[in-house]
């Protein structure tokens, strides 16, 4: 018999919260960026929350016709998890895939903090990037209204999805299967 999986309130009720939308799809838009980064300007912004079990949550985020990216929120049993798988059109692992970071207290049911892990700081310095290294990701989920957002020392990007207009579902990211 395997261990079990232990998790704390906060983080469990988070969790649920966002597995509650498991195959749905929700639009959404930026609302704050001070990077200037205009990548995102006029695409159609989706996640998916595409693929849900007991431990791990799968949330790709379709940016237009870019399928590279995929959040994934797993529970560890010392907390929770945010990874960023980054993959090319052929489904091959890009090479900043994996970056994310871990919950370092509760948060709380609605909103989760993730600092950048030590493998993500190093990626960040190799790939030419420290001020990368700095970064927490963070994700609310309300009834209304999911938020995934980035801040570090001069940078501040969040992007919010309406919950309560699913759309269709995107065909699967790159790199998984329908």
């Amino acid at each position: 018999m395997p261990a079990p999986l232990v998790s704390i309130a906060s983080h469990d009720a988070f969790f649920d919260r966002i597995k509650a939308f498991c195959g749905q799809a929700f639009t959404g838009k930026v609302s704050l960026d001070t990077g200037g980064d205009d990548s995102f300007n006029d695409k159609q912004l989706i996640m998916h929350v595409r693929k849900c079990d007991e431990r791990e949550l799968q949330i790709p985020f379709h940016i237009g016709k870019n399928a590279s990216r995929t959040w994934i929120i797993t529970k560890t049993g010392s907390g929770l998890s945010l990874k960023h798988d980054h993959r090319h059109r052929d489904g091959s692992h890009d090479v900043q895939t994996m970056y994310g970071g871990h919950t370092l207290d509760a948060g709380w049911p609605e909103v989760q903090s993730f600092p950048a892990d030590q493998y993500s700081k190093e990626l960040f310095v190799k790939q030419g990037i420290p001020q990368s290294a700095d970064n927490t990701w963070q994700m609310f989920i309300y009834p209304n209204r999911f938020s995934y957002r980035m801040v570090r020392q001069g940078r501040e990007f969040r992007v919010d999805f309406d919950l309560t207009k699913p759309i269709t579902p995107p065909k699967a990211p790159w790199g998984y299967q329908d």
